[in-house]
């Protein structure tokens, strides 16, 4: 017997080994939170897992993943199953009420329908799974709490589920759920005591997945106006331009320079001209909304850019255009130059990012020259003679980037 329970006692540990280890490789909370409802649903030998999360803001329980056999309307990743927390008050007045005791969070136990029909567990005194007399201990793994999840159970064709909270620094996160089929043995409280494990486990891979996906916002992304960064826009392009290059996507790239902005921080101060940036960046993010797919992102001081992949070149420089309208409406500042390369216009081939950012860039300061209020677009001067083109194919404009190339490419327009 001594060898059985060493045996079972091995196997969940492996099981709670497994589910720390999966978590840990997946690279988004998407792939996280399936691992974590897969990895417990082997471990408690369910037929079904899911994993929700409480958003107290809405008062809803919102449902992430579904695994497993899945019922009639339910997917895996589903985008509206949600359900009203008062429907379910386990998850708030049962987890609080028992905290306040100085108890522990606790998994527990519901099943469709007891000896006595009543769908309020196997009945007082008895632990159906382990034969075992559970007087004075029942509360916390045998429970009928929630008529909502009992009726759920038999509408699904489950027999019992056990429950688990997840708890992330110290406050309700949200819920791990595994059932069973209906006829199946139903889970008893050796089963919620290693789900309240697994819970945990599942509550640490999801604030490491946490941590990751902040490294990698602040490691893409501008702090000051929440846009994208160059090094976002860099990988950005270079995805887009191999599917240029494999199926003729048409890329573009807009990019736009914030006039005014250094007499705003000199005569208003910085404050202002932080306010100015982020403004302009909400404006930018808001057109580029209008390409679907589109990534906006701000490259440093006052220079911005929008990415975008599929849309016609007319499309993009119809919203460059009303980017450079509603610019010009900022109360601050003096609107913007906007320079447009596509790979849909004559501008001739484009194998490198470095080439797109060129033509942009050199269509940007002739716009910016000239005082226009619209984009200036590469290659619609005349194809390749396009004195945009040229100039961004010029010897000089290969060391665009260093700065007094920059500032004798600008005299040059």
């Amino acid at each position: 017997m001594r060898g059985v329970v060493t045996g079972e006692g091995d196997a969940r540990l492996m099981a709670v080994v497994g589910l720390a280890q999966s978590m840990a490789a997946a690279h988004i909370p998407r792939e996280a939170v399936r691992s974590a409802a897969e990895a417990a649903r082997r471990a408690l030998g369910g037929s079904f897992a899911a994993v929700s999360v409480w958003e107290r803001e809405l008062g809803r329980l919102r449902v992430l993943v579904n695994s497993g056999e899945l019922a009639a309307g339910e997917e895996e990743f589903p985008e509206h199953e949600f359900y009203p927390v008062h429907e379910f008050p386990e998850i708030t007045e049962f987890l609080h009420e028992e905290w306040a005791r100085g108890g522990e969070p606790h998994a527990w136990v519901e099943v469709a329908a007891g000896p006595d029909g009543d769908g309020w567990g196997p009945g007082p005194g008895r632990d159906t799974s382990t034969g075992t007399d559970t007087a004075g201990g029942l509360r916390g793994a045998l429970r009928g709490v929630s008529p909502g999840r009992v009726a759920a159970l038999r509408r699904r064709g489950r027999g019992s589920c056990v429950v688990a909270p997840i708890v992330l620094h110290g406050r309700a996160w949200g819920e791990l759920y595994v059932a069973r089929r209906a006829g199946e043995p139903v889970f008893g409280r050796a089963d919620a005591d290693f789900a309240t494990v697994l819970a945990a486990v599942t509550a640490a891979g999801i604030a490491q997945t946490e941590r990751l996906e902040e490294a990698r916002r602040l490691a893409f992304t501008d702090p000051l106006t929440g846009l994208g960064n160059r090094r976002a826009v860099d990988i950005r392009l270079d995805e887009a331009l191999e599917e240029h290059r494999r199926d003729g996507a048409v890329v573009s790239l807009v990019m736009c320079d914030l006039n005014g902005l250094k007499q705003v921080n000199d005569t208003l101060g910085h404050a202002v001209g932080d306010r100015l940036l982020e403004r302009f960046g909400s404006v930018l993010s808001l057109c580029g909304a209008m390409l679907p797919g589109a990534l906006a992102a701000r490259l440093g001081g006052d220079e911005f850019c929008l990415v975008e992949v599929g849309p016609s070149a007319d499309e993009v420089v119809r919203v460059a255009d009303e980017l450079c309208r509603r610019a010009a409406e900022l109360e601050l500042g003096e609107g913007v130059a906007c320079g447009v390369a596509s790979t849909g216009d004559p501008i001739g081939p484009v194998h490198t990012a470095r080439r797109l950012f060129r033509l942009a860039d050199a269509a940007q300061y002739r716009a910016k020259a000239a005082r226009s209020a619209k984009p200036v677009v590469a290659g619609r001067e005349g194809g390749p003679e396009d004195p945009v083109v040229r100039l961004a194919d010029s010897a000089a404009s290969d060391r665009l980037a260093q700065g007094p190339e920059r500032r004798r490419f600008r005299g040059r327009l």
